[in-house]
């Protein structure tokens, strides 16, 4: 008889052709707009980026529902509503200056530091500090 073999063993990722980290557009702190899926058309402010995954979690955008037991006798349990991760192809950075959504290019500035340029108004976009 003739062995399995499961299609997923043939792609790129089990070859070791996938990047461990993908190069993200979007940081921490950004206000994106969703182009496709369920959600689409909702604005938010990034909450966390897993670049390892090519995703992100936005501020009231794909809202799921989690059963909570309770760990301890004093604990509640419930349910509780939380914001899952969305493929981070499915969002796009918005414009400092108009406001809509726009692609992401990255230049050096004079210093050497890499900044990114919205492509629709050149301007630069700023980067979120962290608290």
């Amino acid at each position: 008889m003739k062995p399995l073999v499961f299609k997923k063993s043939r792609r790129a990722a089990a070859r070791g052709l996938e990047p461990e980290r993908h190069k993200m557009h979007i940081a921490k702190g950004d206000t994106v707009r969703v182009i496709s899926g369920e959600h689409r058309g909702k604005e938010g402010k990034v909450l966390r980026v897993f670049p390892k995954e090519f995703r992100v979690e936005v501020e009231g955008v794909n809202i799921v529902k989690k059963h909570k037991r309770a760990a301890s006798a004093n604990e509640e349990s419930g349910i509780i509503e939380l914001t899952a991760p969305i493929a981070a192809s499915k969002v796009m950075l918005l414009d400092p200056k108009s406001g809509e959504p726009t692609r992401v290019r990255r230049r050096l500035d004079k210093d050497g530091t890499a900044e990114r340029v919205a492509v629709k108004s050149g301007q630069p976009i700023p980067r979120v500090k962290a608290k």
